[in-house]
């Protein structure tokens, strides 16, 4: 006898609500309950997935939930680097265009369609620097309000080997990309606004965008 057989399930999990706090049902029946910090689908998937296979060892989905609940996200994920001037600033490690529309899609599901997305970001992965991916970039950054990125086009160690303005072009008037990290932070500061969100998105330390972020803001 398989322990799949011990322990047999009736119906698949799903989920109702949305990937930072949402109900788990089978079939129309409530049997859990996660609500964490992690954004974006895919983590609700993997949710779910954990969920399911805990409960084939003998684990309830309501005992699973509450324990995926208490889960404290590794840095970089949606970290809280700091508030100024009523502004959020978080960091996130995503540096490729599918990891960044998830990032920025799980953050406007977090905050509503009434805040704005401040987004700011480095291609700086060698994947980036290479342009394999810059046709995907803006659609990416769809979501976001403004978009400020970060790379000078060049063919040394820290250059784009392709036109990052460029790439950025179908986002119109809202995207900006810029070629020095001062004129950058200005940029950002000027634009910001009590009650809106600056999400930092790169995987490197980007020289150290945050904090000259925060610095540059007005205190509340």
């Amino acid at each position: 006898l398989s322990l799949h057989d011990a322990l047999p399930i009736s119906g698949a999990l799903r989920s109702r609500g949305e990937p930072h706090a949402f109900d788990v049902l089978r079939g129309s029946m409530k049997v859990g309950r996660v609500d964490w910090s992690l954004l974006g689908e895919h983590n609700q998937l993997n949710a779910l997935a954990a969920i399911g296979a805990a409960e084939q060892v003998g684990v309830s989905p309501a005992v699973a939930g509450e324990a995926l609940s208490l889960f404290e996200n590794v840095r970089r994920r949606m970290e809280l680097r700091g508030e100024a001037g009523g502004v959020k600033v978080y960091d996130d490690f995503a540096h490729h265009p599918t990891a960044i529309r998830t990032t920025v899609d799980g953050l406007r599901r977090r905050i509503g369609d009434t805040a704005r997305i401040l987004a700011v970001f480095e291609p700086r992965s060698n994947t980036m620097k290479l342009g394999t991916m810059k046709d995907a970039l803006a659609g990416s950054l769809a979501e976001a309000d403004l978009v400020f990125g970060y790379g000078a086009k060049g063919e040394g160690k820290e250059g784009l080997g392709w036109d990052l303005g460029a790439a950025l072009k179908p986002l119109g008037e809202k995207a900006q990309a810029f070629d020095d990290l001062n004129a950058l932070v200005a940029a950002v500061s000027t634009a910001a606004r009590p009650g809106d969100t600056v999400l930092v998105m790169s995987n490197g330390g980007f020289g150290g965008v945050h904090q000259k972020i925060l610095d540059a803001l007005p205190a509340a």
